[in-house]
């Protein structure tokens, strides 16, 4: 029974398992050009600055995703609350490998000289604005599709595929930085850009045969579609929207810190080799593959809350602690400290903010509060942070200030997840109306 959605029986498992492919793919793209941006683009697209200049402007063109993802977050929004889910999620899957293909395909600054990598932010925003509509559209449909007392289980699926596409991404670059470093600048970085194509084509063969959500079905069928649903998200859910963005503080740092920026850091100032770096983070991606699912059941059984808060308070109290081991240069001392950040504390951060962000927002705003709230946030929160890491490590000549970067995260989501009001046992189609009218609902529904 709780694997499937009794309004639709349409098997939930299917749903999530359809979300969980996309979602792969396109962080596998994602991810493959901000290790790109660690490892190479500084060499390739800005090879007249000095190596800090160049790892910093190469951080830059990682960070653009993160301006254009609210774009991308209002538009799929907007049509994903008018259209419906599915054929967003179809697009931004299309989107998303059209921008990585470009990147395979781009000339290098010594073949065009400025224009690459001017191309290269192109290719970037394209990227930011697939992704800026993926997250919400697949966690939706998750979410719409399962049962009561599931959500944040099903939901954790698209989730699942960050840690995945990250360990895909990383695996790919480890394989082809074995080639020799010549070959690795000149055409091996491309391959893994192009290898997307194949599994763009696999990720459209499985999200067509989803259906669409019941829950934004019944919104049609009653005609109470929104006009201008990112107009109306800002006018009448502003408290909602502003606890979505700082809740994505903690979670975010954490996560560019350890699977971005500490490829770098690791290599450039821990003394560790690229290959060591690669490999922990991989291990840790892994890992969280499997932790994540394990905290959604926390967060279905004792709410969003309080696992949001813990995971909080555990990123404070380990930020130093992280990069102390980082900077052992040791190879097991690095893959504790990536599993202590990644499977642990952001999967404790991250996990329930599938259901809980959707929860926020009545059904008929959801796709477009959730997308503008998850990327508002990552703009604030995630973007940044290379290019700032390795300012202030330049700057101070040690990694302090980076723990002191996590704590503020921190303090951040504790401040919004505690103003927010539990939602794990509201009705899915009453969230975001007042507690009055919503509460006895829930009640019946998980009893």
């Amino acid at each position: 029974m709780a694997s499937r959605t009794p309004s639709s029986g349409v098997p939930v498992g299917r749903i999530a398992f359809a979300s969980f492919i996309g979602t792969v793919i396109e962080f596998f793209d994602f991810f493959i050009f901000s290790t790109a941006a660690a490892l190479v683009f500084n060499k390739i697209f800005f090879p007249s600055l000095d190596p800090l200049a160049g790892t910093l402007a190469a951080f830059a063109t990682f960070a653009v995703a993160f301006v254009a993802k609210p774009l991308g977050g209002v538009i799929f929004g907007h049509f994903g609350d008018r259209l419906g889910r599915k054929a967003m999620l179809v697009l931004s899957l299309v989107m998303m490998g059209t921008g990585t293909a470009m990147v395979g395909l781009l000339p290098t600054y010594a073949q065009i000289g400025i224009w690459a990598p001017l191309l290269l932010v192109v290719s970037r925003v394209l990227q930011g604005v697939a992704i800026g509509g993926e997250w919400s559209g697949a966690v939706l449909m998750a979410v719409e599709h399962a049962p009561p007392g599931r959500r944040a289980f099903y939901s954790s699926w698209p989730q699942r595929g960050v840690p995945a596409g990250l360990v895909l991404a990383t695996v790919s670059f480890y394989l082809v930085g074995l080639l020799p470093q010549s070959a690795m600048m000149s055409w091996g970085w491309r391959i893994p850009f192009l290898a997307s194509a194949v599994l763009v084509i696999l990720g459209l063969y499985i999200r067509l045969k989803v259906t669409e959500s019941p829950a934004f079905q019944s919104v049609l069928d009653r005609g109470e579609v929104s006009r201008f649903p990112a107009g109306e998200v800002v006018r009448r859910a502003g408290k909602p929207l502003l606890i979505a963005i700082f809740s994505m503080a903690v979670n975010s740092v954490v996560f560019y810190l350890s699977a971005v920026y500490a490829l770098s850091y690791g290599v450039q100032r821990a003394g560790a080799t690229r290959g060591t770096m690669l490999l922990a983070v991989c291990i840790a991606g892994l890992v969280q593959v499997f932790t994540i699912p394990r905290v959604a059941v926390l967060a279905d059984r004792y709410g969003r809350r309080p696992v949001l808060l813990a995971g909080a308070v555990l990123a404070m109290v380990t930020a130093f602690p992280f990069f102390w081991l980082l900077n052992t240069g040791n190879a097991i001392a690095i893959i504790v400290a990536l599993v202590i950040a990644l499977p642990v504390v952001h999967t404790l951060t991250y996990g329930p903010m599938a259901s809980f962000l959707p929860e926020l927002f009545d059904t008929r705003l959801r796709y477009s509060g959730s997308a503008i709230g998850y990327q508002v946030g990552s703009m604030v929160w995630s973007g940044p942070v290379p290019f700032v890491a390795a300012a202030l490590v330049s700057l101070a000549g040690n990694a302090w200030p980076l723990a002191v970067y996590i704590i503020v995260g921190g303090i951040a989501t504790v401040i919004a997840v505690l103003v927010a009001r539990e939602s794990y046992r509201d009705d899915i189609r009453q969230v975001g109306r007042p507690a009055e009218e919503n509460e006895p609902r829930a009640e019946t529904a998980t009893s």
